[in-house]
């Protein structure tokens, strides 16, 4: 069988998106591939239709960190509408439900947002990409079909109150990777003894990105309009920036070379274990591993080439 032409340029490094609203985090992501003619494109997590904000693209080599990125923390704004209950928890879908809302201040939803605060159990929505017997949640759920979900644990580091009116209230939220904030947005709601619906929602960091590092796709098309696949490829960051809390380890030309050939390592470095990003004796990230207690480093993820940035 005749071997199939790779598609796209080989090129490693990692995007920062404002993704606009109405568009999946799938479509942006294709985008991006088509625009850096990219082989290989991942993203670190999607973003519902309606949300905005922080989407990381790995391309390249450095989809080999999506997971781990995946994984890290995540900060939201969002704002909820008092008082209407949709099925999908946010303003894309039916109402099912409509309840009076009461009358409280400012300072009593300060006190109900402090008890969502830390770790708790949350059962994510019938409308998400989780998957049952392989079909995405959301796909059952347009169907009406319910599944019963397990609850996960995840953390609410800090909730801060932006802005609040009679009907509506405007939050801040620090989190741990797997929480909805549809879901907890609907559980405020019903502590404040109402229902409630997400009007808007824009991630503003995710795993140490934010927007201040973001580019829209009309920025992005502008630049590579004007300056080509050169203009573009100065707006990605090294792989090896990600992750920036992962310990580094440095490795000689002898442990590169048993790295790159599965083979675990030993270093000098005892009493504690980690998950490491490896450089080589030429200071060449080379992706990522594991360090046990006895200093011995495994690999996890290899780049088959090093961090082109």
């Amino acid at each position: 069988m005749a071997k199939r032409n790779k598609k796209g340029r080989d090129i490693t490094g990692i995007v920062i998106i404002d993704k606009p609203t109405g568009l999946s985090s799938n479509h942006v992501l294709q985008c991006v591939k088509r625009l850096f003619n990219a082989n290989k494109a991942g993203h670190t997590g999607s973003l519902d239709p309606l949300a905005t904000g922080v989407l990381p693209v790995c391309l390249g080599e450095a989809t080999k960190l999506s997971t781990y990125l995946l994984d890290a923390d995540k900060q939201y704004q969002v704002r909820c509408q008092l008082g209407i209950l949709t099925d999908s928890g946010d303003s894309d879908g039916e109402v099912i439900a409509q309840q009076a809302i009461p009358e409280y201040s400012p300072q009593q939803l300060q006190q109900v947002l402090l008890n969502f605060v830390g770790e708790q159990q949350q059962i994510p929505p019938m409308f998400s990409a989780l998957k049952h017997q392989g079909q995405p949640l959301y796909k059952l759920a347009r169907q009406g079909i319910e599944i019963e979900r397990k609850s996960r644990l995840i953390t609410i580091y800090s909730i801060e109150l932006l802005a609040c009116d009679v009907e509506s209230f405007t939050l801040q939220v620090a989190c741990s990777k797997g929480t909805y904030i549809r879901t907890l947005v609907q559980d405020i709601a019903a502590a404040l003894g109402s229902c409630g619906h997400v009007t808007m929602l824009r991630r503003t960091d995710a795993a140490g990105y934010d927007l201040t590092q973001a580019l829209s796709l009309e920025a992005l098309g502008e630049l590579a309009e004007q300056q080509g696949l050169a203009g573009l490829d100065s707006q990605l960051l090294p792989a090896h920036e990600a992750l920036p809390d992962w310990p580094h380890i440095k490795l000689d030309s002898a442990m590169s070379d048993d790295m790159r050939y599965g083979r675990a390592v030993k270093t000098d470095i005892h009493g504690q274990s980690a998950k490491v990003r490896l450089f080589d004796y030429q200071d060449q990230f080379i992706g990522l591993g594991e360090l046990a207690l006895d200093g011995t480093v495994s690999a996890k993820r290899l780049f088959v080439t090093g961090d082109t940035v």
